[in-house]
């Protein structure tokens, strides 16, 4: 465990490096993330290139874990950061539940988890339908959802800004609105992401 935790401090270190040297990144709205390491979060994010997971890893404040697909795991660059930050694989187009019954009880322990609602990249602009995977982990555990919008840094050397947005509570209410509570959470994604 102590090993992992070493790795992961160094991988940290050297994407933080990577998003500076290379992005010139500017990190917003960090005060906006619960100061209570305990709680768990539920990080949402757009999604436009491969950098945005790492990105969210290095400035969340805090251990995250990525729900992923599992695709990934045939990248060795992917499947090693799956392995240091204890990536989450979902099979797409499929009934596993097993990524559903780890993230669920990632959250009940106190964990925190990012995924990106849109799916896939860029799937708001290729019309795919919104996932409502976060409504649902945040209305089964209560874990509060903070919205993360990313821009730029498409290309090497052109810079990027993260935001992080005020956590969104859905305590109390129900499954049967996982649609509106999806729209609201894509609302403050874009909104941060302008």
């Amino acid at each position: 465990m102590i090993f992992k935790q070493i790795i992961r401090a160094i991988v940290r270190g050297a994407l933080r490096l990577y998003f500076i040297v290379f992005h010139r990144v500017k990190v917003m709205g960090t005060e906006n993330i619960p100061k209570d390491k305990k709680e768990p979060l539920i990080y949402c994010g757009n999604h436009r290139t491969y950098k945005d997971p790492p990105l969210i890893v290095v400035t969340a404040q805090r251990h995250v874990r990525f729900l992923a697909k599992e695709e990934l795991k045939k990248n060795p660059l992917f499947a090693f950061l799956g392995v240091v930050f204890g990536g989450i694989y979902v099979k797409r187009d499929s009934k596993d539940l097993s990524a559903v019954k780890t993230t669920l009880k990632a959250l009940k322990n106190g964990e925190s988890i990012a995924l990106f609602p849109e799916g896939t990249r860029n799937g708001l602009e290729k019309g795919e339908k919104v996932k409502d995977g976060a409504a649902f982990f945040a209305v089964r555990t209560g874990a509060r959802v903070i919205p993360v919008g990313i821009s730029g840094g498409e290309k090497l050397f052109h810079k990027m800004t993260i935001r992080y947005g005020k956590p969104m509570d859905f305590k109390g209410r129900s499954k049967d609105e996982l649609d509106e509570i999806t729209e609201e959470i894509m609302k403050k994604i874009i909104e941060l992401a302008k």
